[in-house]
């Protein structure tokens, strides 16, 4: 009775392509359902590395916009610094302060050493002609009108004690002059 009964047709066929004793399936299945659990748990640490790498390129992402962000803030309060500084008004009260007055109308000199224009020296303002105000660089573009278009100034500034010369310039007859600003 423990003897099988035979195959015959097709059930036959198939029985002779895959040829094997009963008790030698169990031990196939072993290599296999380890080699199926090694690489499903090798696929779920790679996935773990895979997540930390991308979370921690993240958070790195993130440092460098923060440090973006108050890189351009602080460039932008430079720039605005900047542009306090080099308003008008405060070009014109600075220069002032060192002791410059504005210029009168410039003479040059020619290639061939001639003078072309009158030389004057630069003309002394009283402060009752041209108050000294004092505002912080904030206050005075605050106070400043907005024409959309900065305006220049009156007149360009040099420093008070310099003098034009009143003949040619040569190189055998150069004046040896020394200019003092006050308050250095």
């Amino acid at each position: 009775m423990s003897r099988k009964p035979e195959l015959r047709g097709r059930a036959a066929r198939l029985a002779r392509l895959f040829p094997g004793p009963p008790g030698r399936g169990q031990a196939a299945r072993t290599p296999f359902v380890l080699l199926v659990v090694l690489l499903l748990g090798g696929g779920l640490i790679g996935l773990l590395v895979l997540n930390s790498a991308v979370s921690e390129g993240s958070f790195k992402l993130d440092d460098l916009q923060k440090d973006t962000k108050s890189l351009t803030d602080e460039e932008q309060a430079l720039q605005r610094d900047i542009d306090s500084y080099s308003a008008p008004e405060a070009l014109q009260r600075r220069a002032r302060e060192l002791g410059m007055v504005p210029g009168s109308d410039p003479a040059f000199l020619n290639p061939d050493g001639t003078v072309k224009g009158v030389p004057s020296t630069a003309a002394e303002q009283s402060a009752v002609e041209m108050p000294l105000v004092l505002l912080p660089p904030e206050a005075a573009i605050a106070s400043a009108p907005d024409t959309g278009t900065s305006p220049a100034p009156e007149a360009p500034l040099t420093p008070e004690a310099s003098t034009a010369p009143e003949a040619p310039l040569t190189p055998e007859a150069t004046p040896t002059q020394t200019t003092t600003i006050p308050g250095r």
